[in-house]
């Protein structure tokens, strides 16, 4: 008996709070994504060393909703990292991470349009452009240019509208053993 009215009420609880109409992605081509954060930088790969290298974080999309919960969004991104001091003594080599670069590319964002919550995760392709250090005991790579980067992004869409975000972002960078991100905060306004 107990489990059939619970059986029921989550059944008639979901169909209630999901039967709302709500947009986790806006509509196509009339909003753009502005969020600023903590940048940081890190080694991809586990190792002795353990090297950080924190900064600013700013980023940019334009969003195409093409469903309630799917999206294409191409950005553009800025992270500019210095290495921490953390771990080199006087008279050792010195370790250090560092990124220093604007980050271009297209991502794909899935959600969940759940009213006031909207979890998503995106995935995509892109280009850093700007100088990239990473020096640890096994490896030494120092990269300027154009280096390309693989985006994952997790975290909320928040609000009535969804308009408020919250995002874990990071892009990894295997060319140069690292992986760069933020943690950040973003606003969704309308073009219009």
């Amino acid at each position: 008996m107990t489990s059939t009215l619970r059986s029921i009420f989550t059944c008639v609880f979901f169909i209630i709070f999901f039967s709302t109409s709500t947009y986790a992605q806006p509509k196509k081509g009339q909003f753009i994504t502005v969020s600023a954060g903590l940048g940081l930088s890190a080694l991809d790969y586990e190792d002795d060393a353990a090297l950080t290298g924190h900064g600013f974080y700013v980023h940019g999309e334009y969003v195409y909703g093409i469903t309630k919960w799917f999206g294409l969004r191409p950005y553009a991104a800025i992270i500019i990292t210095s290495p921490d001091k953390n771990g080199n003594q006087p008279g050792q080599p010195t370790y250090q991470i560092s990124s220093k670069a604007l980050m271009i590319g297209g991502k794909a964002r899935i959600c969940a349009p759940i009213p006031w919550i909207a979890p998503f995760f995106e995935v995509g392709l892109g280009a850093s452009v700007g100088k990239f250090e990473t020096i640890t005991p096994t490896s030494n790579l120092e990269k300027s240019g154009i280096l390309p980067h693989v985006p994952v992004t997790i975290g909320l869409a928040l609000g009535p509208k969804h308009n408020v975000e919250l995002a874990f972002s990071y892009y990894y960078h295997s060319s140069v053993d690292q992986m760069c991100g933020a943690v950040e905060a973003g606003f969704t306004f309308p073009l219009d």
